[in-house]
């Protein structure tokens, strides 16, 4: 995984409500290694807004007028792989969150949450990590795996209530062997939920090897954070539901 840049982190904030923004503005800007550039109290502004001051972080109200946040991140994320989005949401639906992930999210976080963990989920979001509880995240991950499982058995036109079938990320095509075993066991294991040391324990390397895995595998699959690998690798089926269980069984 690629160092955060040591420049302050760029924050746009999304969300209808002003009050919200506002206090969330002050709490941030406490911060001396990360600057809110911008506001947008809609989906629709928030697309304007990500394009024209490039932000590291997008912070994404789900429910908002004119564009609701999930569908603003999947533009977003088109028009700018490499800007991250953190979901600051009152929702803990699983709708929501496997909505937001398959949309490009890196994570989420409810507006319920402290302020020193919205700070620490804002820093580990710009540094491309994984924002999301690891029982959720092993939900949605098993989710999407036997969905693409059902999607890649089924023609097109029979996916269920019309619905697209699960695939990788907006013109990314993923082949199977795209990964070396090395890269695929790092991110296997990044789909339990394991950090970076976790892994390293694991596999019986360094950290910062770890590291240089995971930055290969970004670059292969397209994508700017461990949850968007884990979500493009079990859409193109490098990835399984197995892959995807309890770590708490010595990995």
């Amino acid at each position: 995984m690629p160092e955060r840049r040591q420049s302050k982190i760029r924050v746009l904030l999304c969300d209808d409500h002003a009050v919200v923004r506002e206090g969330t503005r002050r709490l941030l800007e406490e911060e001396p290694d990360i600057e809110v550039v911008g506001e947008a109290s809609d989906g629709l502004e928030a697309i304007e807004k990500a394009r024209e001051l490039s932000p590291h972080v997008v912070a994404m109200d789900i429910s908002m007028p004119r564009m609701n946040g999930i569908e603003a991140t999947k533009q977003i994320k088109s028009l700018n792989p490499s800007i991250q989005v953190l979901a600051l949401t009152a929702y803990d639906d699983f709708a929501y969150v496997a909505g937001l992930l398959e949309n490009g999210a890196s994570g989420y976080i409810l507006k319920s949450a402290r302020a020193d963990q919205l700070v620490t989920a804002i820093r580990a979001t710009a540094g491309g990590d994984s924002v999301l509880d690891q029982s959720v995240a092993r939900e949605v991950f098993s989710r999407l795996a036997r969905r693409g499982a059902t999607d890649e058995a089924a023609p097109a036109s029979a996916s269920p209530g019309g619905r697209e079938p699960v695939k990788p990320a907006a013109g990314q095509r993923v082949e199977l062997d795209a990964l070396t075993a090395k890269e695929t066991e790092v991110l296997r294991l990044a789909a339990k939920g394991l950090s970076n040391k976790q892994i390293a324990a694991d596999m019986g390397v360094s950290p910062r090897t770890v590291q240089t895995h995971l930055a290969s595998v970004f670059s292969k699959l397209g994508v700017a954070s461990r949850t968007e690998a884990v979500v493009t690798a079990l859409k193109s089926g490098i990835l399984s539901e197995d892959d995807v269980g309890d770590s708490s069984d010595g990995s």
